[in-house]
């Protein structure tokens, strides 16, 4: 008999074009036909430490290579469930135009592409990039309805104007909060010296922004944290990746000492995978120049896929 496995080409990770997962390519955005759209936002302009986020989303498409063994899903012994299977359509469609210099034109393209998934009915999912570009996939939901952000973050990320710039990577929960269609922010992780000064954590609660640290995090545990997002919510999730230890995510732009653990992250996302519809996902702020063994680029990867097989065996259990 036949092994289903010798059909075919093997197509290992490192052979072939790498789109993210290495799923079909698709160059026009008025084409779109998927569950699941990967757009690349390769913008760092707004950053205010070490630069190279603009790289991010490449590194995160070739790491993701690594997952990408045959057509048939991902089986997970402990949830014995198979995870994005064949019945889930998940597409690359490029990157955003980026206009050196310009974070306006750069921020505007970043939003048309996400604009254009959701056009399509499908879910955005954006690899930045620094955490700036959060701010124009906000913009996109603005004929959404009502959402709230799961944010998992080192840094507030609250800041109002600091010198006239208003788009930088400090400053993208407070523009979010700022739309009348973002009900609230979760946030998680937020530790140590902050981007964000007393007024600005001050501010972050009087406009709904509830802020948990690692310790807190791990003092309630996952299903505690999850259960703190309001019941019913739409969810936005936003992941800056140095939200981890650098000890597992050195390849960053600002690391922060004493952030969480893979399956700290995997197992609040998948609950709030469970019981949430989860309406986008950015991850931002790889920097594979720091990276030095892929182990940061590696790491998007994986929390991206679990959580995207987490999102639509979800949405099958609800039907």
């Amino acid at each position: 008999m036949a092994n289903t496995y010798d059909t075919g080409r093997l197509n290992l990770p490192f052979v072939g074009i790498s789109t993210f997962g290495k799923r079909p390519y698709v160059a026009d955005w008025d084409r779109i036909e998927a569950d699941i759209a990967i757009l690349g936002a390769p913008f760092d302009f707004g950053t205010q430490f070490r630069a190279g986020a603009r790289f991010g989303p490449r590194a995160v498409r070739e790491a993701s290579t690594l997952f990408s063994f045959g057509h048939a899903g991902a089986y997970d012994h402990e949830d014995d469930v198979t995870y994005l299977g064949q019945d889930v359509r998940m597409v690359d469609i490029g990157d955003a135009d980026i206009v050196h210099t310009d974070t306006e034109t750069s921020h505007a393209n970043i939003e048309k592409g996400v604009r254009a998934i959701l056009k399509a009915g499908a879910l955005p999912v954006t690899i930045g990039g620094d955490h700036s570009i959060n701010i124009p996939c906000i913009r996109a939901f603005d004929d959404q309805g009502p959402i709230h952000i799961l944010q998992i973050d080192a840094h507030l990320d609250f800041v109002d104007i600091r010198h006239g710039v208003r788009h930088g990577h400090g400053n993208p929960m407070r523009r979010a909060a700022e739309k009348d269609y973002v009900t609230g922010i979760t946030a998680l992780g937020i530790r140590n010296v902050s981007s964000t000064t007393k007024e600005g954590y001050d501010a972050a609660r009087t406009m709904g922004d509830d802020i948990l640290s690692v310790r807190q995090v791990r003092k309630l545990g996952p299903d505690a944290t999850a259960a703190r997002i309001p019941a019913g919510a739409r969810v936005y999730v936003t992941i800056d990746i140095d939200g981890f230890c650098p000890s597992i995510a050195p390849g960053t732009g600002t690391p922060s000492h004493g952030g969480f653990l893979y399956y700290e992250v995997l197992e609040i996302l998948q609950n709030v995978a469970k019981n949430h519809d989860i309406v986008g996902i950015d991850l931002v702020e790889v920097a594979p120049d720091y990276d030095r063994d892929g182990t940061t680029a590696i790491l998007a990867a994986q929390v991206l896929l679990n959580f995207l097989g987490f999102i639509f065996h979800a949405r099958k259990q609800r039907g």
